[in-house]
């Protein structure tokens, strides 16, 4: 049974808290938020303590395993150190940091510091997901060549309207895109080269529409856009490979779909509907971070990794900034 210690009680950290209470091998021992309206609420509701600072809970709670950080970005570097400097295993929502020198010096210092520091890009978690990853590596569409992705919806609420402060969160484009960015570099590899274009001045954040042009090193090209200037909330993929097309997209009631070609003509395949389970994705995510706790496993999702969507995604926004294509040396990138 491992014990988790909650920093934060906005909506990932209820997202968070609930899918711990119902681990039977994990027990949340106390939420942590300044708001203590909000840390009294959210620990009523899961039956665990309230605490409204980090050294309260640290002095009051004993042999604590893993802390879980639900904070905004920018309190990300002061928390994983405080979590690193207690010797106690580090989950950190995404984005790992506000910028790349921040996100190296976590990972420095949580390596240095012998914990885990574990960053929750959850959509590699998502069934939809992982199936079309299952089918290129299978080779059901062929040799994969152009990718359309989409996600968003309204402008996201949160503390003190810290989305709206470009310097606090990075917009549209590190706050939301970065989660395609993970998934396309997990299915296809290194990224080349990145062109984006964005409407919305850094001025005004709430009806913000991005387009992202990556190139991978193997070929592929994909077409990422994001927005938070609609109502609700949806994602979408398209796949086309030589011999096929995955399709997903969260407003059907069948969300993915897999066409493959029957001749070499070109005619139209058959759609064969995908029935992926419907698990919570944030609940197999913290599950498999505790359970690479227990058995020493590399992660789905490394530190690593989250570094290198972060740069994806600061090449993305150097590219808005001076209106030409960026090329991933990984050294020319500005944080």
């Amino acid at each position: 049974m491992q014990k988790v210690l909650l920093i934060g009680a906005g909506t990932m950290g209820k997202v968070h808290a609930k899918a711990y209470s119902e681990m039977d091998k994990a027990q949340l021992v106390g939420i942590v938020d300044s708001n203590q309206d909000k840390a009294n609420e959210l620990a009523e509701e899961v039956g665990t303590a309230a605490f409204y600072t980090f050294d309260e809970a640290m002095e009051k709670l004993k042999n604590i395993d893993v802390i879980d950080i639900c904070l905004p970005t920018y309190f990300h570097k002061e928390y994983v150190k405080r979590a690193a400097d207690a010797g106690k295993h580090v989950i950190c929502e995404k984005p790992l940091a506000r910028d790349l020198q921040e996100a190296r010096e976590m990972i420095t210092y949580c390596r240095e510091k012998n914990v885990n520091l574990f960053v929750g890009h959850v959509v590699r978690f998502f069934p939809e997901y992982q199936k079309a990853k299952a089918l290129l590596e299978t080779g059901a569409i062929g040799k994969p060549a152009v990718v359309r992705t989409s996600r968003g919806g309204a402008f996201p609420t949160g503390w003190s309207d810290w989305y709206a402060d470009f310097q606090k969160s990075g917009g549209l484009v590190l706050d939301l895109l970065i989660h395609d960015f993970d998934y396309l570099r997990w299915c296809f590899g290194e990224v080349e080269r990145v062109y984006a274009k964005r409407i919305s001045p850094r001025e005004d954040l709430r009806l913000d529409y991005a387009l992202v042009t990556l190139r991978f090193k193997n070929g592929v090209i994909a077409h990422v856009e994001g927005t938070w200037a609609h109502d609700g909330f949806a994602y979408k993929f398209e796949i086309s490979g030589t011999k096929g097309i995955v399709d997903c997209d969260s407003t059907k009631a069948v969300p993915i779909t897999t066409m493959v070609r029957t001749s070499d003509e070109g005619t139209a395949g058959v759609p064969v509907p995908e029935s992926p389970l419907k698990k919570n994705p944030y609940f197999l995510e913290l599950e498999h971070f505790l359970s690479c706790i227990e058995t020493g496993d590399t992660p789905l999702v490394t530190s690593e990794d989250a570094y290198k969507a972060m740069e994806i995604a600061f090449a993305a926004l150097q590219s808005i900034e001076t209106g030409k294509p960026v090329t991933l040396n990984y050294s020319n990138v500005q944080c």
